[in-house]
């Protein structure tokens, strides 16, 4: 099962500094232990059914391995190790969310995986929906999200995919990794 989205592929990343609050528009909703989450529908280039990445060696925990996707290694990032969470479980919902984050100098866009335990929706939020991030009791850095959606259901936590799969941070966990064994 492979789902593409149809937006052009030249859409321009999002970038917000720190605590503007995100504007409305539409979401990528997904359950990842038993929590829902959301992202920003312009990041997400695709939906991918589970196939077993590539591990890699010494790579920090929450990097699950590399993925094929037409001709580009795309490395697979487990979204609750990288929260310091318990690894992912594997079930029969359970997908590959490519998401397209800022590269590293002239790079460009590069394209990651994101583990997730199901996705739900594409939802259409309004800037009214959306408060800003709390101060405590997420579990999570506050810097990795982007604002908390209110919905009939309850809260979604919107992620700031820049901060939570920061190419720079990633690359100083696993040079640490590395380090420590």
């Amino acid at each position: 099962m492979t789902t593409a989205l149809a937006h052009p592929s030249s859409a321009p990343a999002l970038q917000l500094s720190g605590n503007v609050p995100p504007a409305g528009g539409q979401y990528l909703t997904f359950t990842l232990q038993n929590e829902v989450y959301g992202l920003d529908i312009l990041r997400v280039r695709e939906i991918l059914e589970y196939t077993r990445p590539t591990t890699v060696p010494m790579m920090p925990a929450f990097v699950h391995g590399v993925i094929n996707l037409r001709g580009n290694v795309v490395p697979v990032i487990d979204l609750a190790q990288r929260f310091g969470r318990a690894p992912t479980e594997l079930k029969p919902r359970t997908c590959i969310v490519i998401i397209e984050v800022e590269g590293e100098g002239d790079g460009g866009p590069m394209s990651i995986g994101v583990l997730v335990d199901a996705v739900n929706a594409v939802l259409d939020m309004e800037a009214e929906q959306i408060e800003p991030p709390p101060s405590f009791g997420v579990g999570l850095k506050q810097e990795f999200i982007r604002g908390m959606a209110r919905t009939e259901s309850g809260f979604i936590i919107l992620l700031d995919v820049g901060r939570v799969l920061s190419v720079e941070d990633m690359a100083g966990l696993a040079q640490a990794a590395t380090i420590a064994a």
